[in-house]
Parts: C-alpha cells; structure tokens; sequence
C-alpha cells in the first residue's frame, strides 16, 4: 500500500489527540478524509485516511461513538503499515 507520509502524519496525531482527550473535539469528530479517495485493492483501505468504503459510506450519518470507533481502528491500522 502506497502511504502519503505527510497524510498519515496528520492521520496519526488526529487518531491519538481523539483517544487522549474526548474534550478536544467535543462539538464533533473531524473526518479522517485527506480527499485521496483510492481503494487499495489489496487491503480494501482508502490509501488517504485508511478508512473501509463501509466506514465511507457510514460516516455522514453516524453517531461520535461509531466516529470515534474508526478513529481507533485508522489508529491500529497505520501502527500495523507502518511498523
């Protein structure tokens, strides 16, 4: 998988700022979108913000526990590319 490295910079600190503090974002979370839009097929990840198309097509409508969720799994996810 192909990774912007100054995207998953941004996508890093934005997933550990959400899992430190639920204050910080109290109004609503923020999108991981980096406006990449590009499947990796091999993973099935979007090679901007790591997000599945379910997480995708999920986001507008859900809730900040299921945002929140996402957060966490972008999280583990750049941790396993990465590592």
């Amino acid at each position: 998988m192909n990774l912007n490295e100054k995207a998953m910079k941004f996508v890093a600190a934005t997933a550990r700022s959400l899992r430190e503090s639920e204050q910080s974002f109290s109004h609503t979370v923020p999108s991981p979108c980096m406006s990449v839009c590009q499947m990796d097929e091999a993973s099935g990840l979007c090679q901007g913000c790591l997000r599945t198309i379910d997480e995708i097509r999920a986001w507008g409508n859900a809730d900040d526990a299921f945002k929140r969720g996402v957060w966490c799994d972008i999280e583990a996810r750049l941790a396993r590319l990465t590592a």
